[in-house]
């Protein structure tokens, strides 16, 4: 049998575009690079964001290096609800018909009609790995995590296929409280339907 997978918890968090980047920091502002993430080209930057829904707000909210061709917020279900946008369950970049809030830098406001989702939990997988583990892009996998105290089985997991990507499955806040994978790091068995 393959080798456990890491298992990340993905915070809310936003990626934006150069025109929104300028339009929150101001004319030429770049992103300023904070640290590596596990995924090769990805990085935590220095600027933070306040995302405002119906109901409220939610300042420091991190944005995710590089640009992006389109705005995307990705948010816990619970931060969804606390905040009053309806946002959907979907993949990384399928903001079609999304949720809309209105994001607030130090030198201007953003109103994005669509781009607010809740991430589909995935893993990333170079093709080696996917031969390895006998999955192909797309596939829907469940994912048993082991915890002394909160073993569970995360269903609807999608596999993402690409030579870009390193191995770890991502999950968000929520499913990382109903784990208690915040106490440590974690990894999980890919059990296939």
């Amino acid at each position: 049998m393959a080798d456990k997978i890491l298992v990340e918890t993905s915070a809310r968090h936003a990626h934006v575009t150069k025109e929104d980047l300028e339009i929150l920091f101001g004319k030429g502002a770049s992103l300023t690079h904070k640290k590596d993430l596990s995924q090769p080209g990805q990085f935590a930057c220095e600027e933070r964001i306040t995302v405002v829904g119906p109901k409220g707000e939610m300042p420091g909210v991190s944005i995710l290096g590089p640009e992006r061709p389109a705005t995307q917020v990705e948010l816990s279900l619970t931060d969804a609800r606390k905040l009053g946008i309806t946002a959907p369950i979907r993949e990384s970049g399928d903001v079609k018909d999304s949720g809309a809030c209105k994001l607030v830098g130090p030198c201007g406001e953003v109103e994005l009609k669509e781009g607010v989702i809740i991430a589909k939990r995935h893993i990333h997988m170079t093709p080696e790995d996917a031969a390895v583990y006998n999955v192909s892009d797309k596939e829907i996998v469940s994912v048993k995590i082991d915890s002394p105290e909160r073993s569970l089985t995360l269903g609807d997991v999608v596999v993402r296929v690409s030579p870009k990507f390193a191995l770890a499955m991502h999950i968000d806040t929520d499913e990382s409280n109903a784990v208690a994978c915040a106490r440590g790091e974690a990894f999980g068995e890919l059990i296939k339907a």
